[in-house]
């Protein structure tokens, strides 16, 4: 087949660097566009911080100078080379002089640490040592050892020369479990309880008990089926009542006594405030969202210079394509960040007429049902517009800080053919889960009737769904003595 040419037209959609640079914008939070401003000002000399100053003068210079340069005069090709690469594969910027400054970090100790310690202390052979701690080793961080025996005698064999037997390591890790805290080195929860519970038995009943339901019934204890336990066991109410409370007390997770879980703490900084008053809403955006930024004065001057000067040689013509790309980079950024607070402010202002009587008590029974579409159709804007700014955005009122995807759920009909949003049924069911009896919860069956009798007409396992997003458990798990 001969190779030939052809001319063709198409058409196509390409997004200019403007408008990725304003999607970007749009769906990061109030944090993250503190540091995207801060980077854009680093990177970019002709953007700076603080309110615009108007020169009328110069913005006719410069839009002239726009019209009088033609393209011949600047190619931006003429002033690129492919062949050398605009980055740097090694950089140094400190001098001998400098002084080294280290940030000393505390370290905490972990449990498996604390248990070497503990081994030391133990008259334990050399291959018994080592046998310990590859035990040790391999606990998870609840303190589990999640590792079958026969895979620890390979494991001693052929990374520590150390042949020995089942027996001989699962003797080791007797040793290893009466070791503080207490649990330590079991298997499953099952022998973790067991651990924790013979550990300090003595004459007590209620522990006796408790260790026989551990022993012999721990599948109807994990089941809450108390009152086959009660039956086999031939107790009382209050006896296995009292043997539950003491099993509950047991720590599921030994290794992570030996300190406390870090928590991860997550800052929220609302990128809207609502505010009422005498029945009126009122809508802000947060200051940090609206940032002052101009264009650098300098900078303007130094392309004036350039402008008004004869251009001949490259480097002038250079020096002139660099101002000029940093002004325009500054203004685009500006424009930018307008448009992102005014879609912002647009989108927030139609969510909270939508939502306007929740914001005006805080009852979620007065959520209206509401889609990504309802409000795009408002702004007319794009629903991928709409989710962007919907997304890691919240708001502060006068209830609480919320996330606005908080204000989005799907829509439900009720007997009288009202539509009502999701999230007011699972108010309704999570409500009743914690009105009910512990002793005797509502199952999802007696959960949908009770839906019924209020007019909310939908199936079992629709409320099985709810509950499920709700976090909440079946009724055979919420169960209490």
């Amino acid at each position: 087949m001969a190779l030939k040419q052809y001319l063709a037209q198409k058409l196509e959609q390409r997004l200019s660097p403007q408008q990725i640079q304003l999607m970007k914008l749009l769906q990061v939070p109030t944090m993250e566009l503190d540091q995207r401003i801060k980077q854009e000002l680093e990177e970019n000399p002709a953007l700076e911080e603080g309110a615009k100053e108007v020169d009328d003068n110069f913005e006719d210079d410069f839009d002239n100078d726009d019209n009088s340069d033609n393209d011949d005069d600047f190619d931006l090709s003429d002033y690129f080379d492919d062949d050398v690469a605009d980055y740097k594969t090694q950089a140094n910027n400190q001098s001998k002089d400098d002084e080294e400054r280290v940030i000393t970090l505390s370290g905490e100790q972990s449990f498996q640490q604390n248990l070497i310690e503990q081994l030391h202390l133990l008259d334990l052979t050399d291959d018994q040592f080592m046998i310990a701690d590859t035990i040790i080793g391999n606990l998870d961080e609840s303190g589990y050892l999640n590792r079958e025996i026969e895979a620890l005698v390979d494991d001693l064999a052929f990374s520590a020369n150390v042949i020995t037997t089942e027996t001989e390591v699962v003797k080791v890790l007797s040793l290893v479990q009466e070791l503080d805290p207490a649990g330590i080195g079991a298997r499953n929860l099952r022998e973790c309880l067991l651990l924790q519970l013979t550990r300090n038995l003595g004459g007590d009943i209620t522990r006796f008990t408790a260790k026989k339901i551990l022993e012999d019934h721990f599948e109807e204890f994990t089941k809450k089926h108390y009152d086959k336990i009660q039956k086999k066991l031939e107790i009382s109410d209050e006896d296995l009542k009292e043997a539950i409370d003491e099993i509950i007390r047991l720590n599921p997770k030994p290794g992570g006594s030996m300190k406390e879980a870090p928590k991860n703490h997550q800052q929220i900084i609302p990128d809207f405030v609502i505010t009422e008053t005498d029945g009126k809403l009122e809508l802000t955006l947060n200051g940090r969202n609206a940032p002052e930024l101009k264009v650098s004065r300098e900078y303007e001057q130094m392309l004036r210079t350039y402008s008004e000067g004869a251009k001949t040689s490259k480097a002038d013509k250079d020096a002139v394509m660099f101002v000029r790309q940093k002004l325009d980079g500054a203004k685009w950024f500006i424009d930018a960040i307008k448009q992102r607070q005014n879609t912002l402010l647009g989108t927030m202002q139609a969510i909270m007429m939508y939502q306007f009587d929740y914001f005006l008590t805080g009852d979620e029974t007065n959520l209206k049902p509401m889609i990504l579409k309802d409000i795009a159709e408002i702004v007319n804007l794009d629903i991928s517009t709409v989710s962007r700014v919907a997304n890691s955005k919240y708001v502060q009122t006068g209830h609480g800080t919320y996330a606005l995807k908080y204000f989005f759920s799907e829509s439900l009909s009720t007997d009288a053919g009202e539509e009502v949003s999701t999230r007011e049924v699972k108010k309704i069911l999570s409500e009743a889960i914690e009105s009910e009896k512990k002793y005797r919860p509502l199952t999802d069956e007696k959960l949908t009737e009770l839906l019924k009798e209020k007019g909310y007409n939908i199936a079992r396992r629709t409320v099985a769904k709810y509950r499920e997003q709700l976090n909440i458990p079946v009724a055979r798990l919420r169960k209490e003595l």
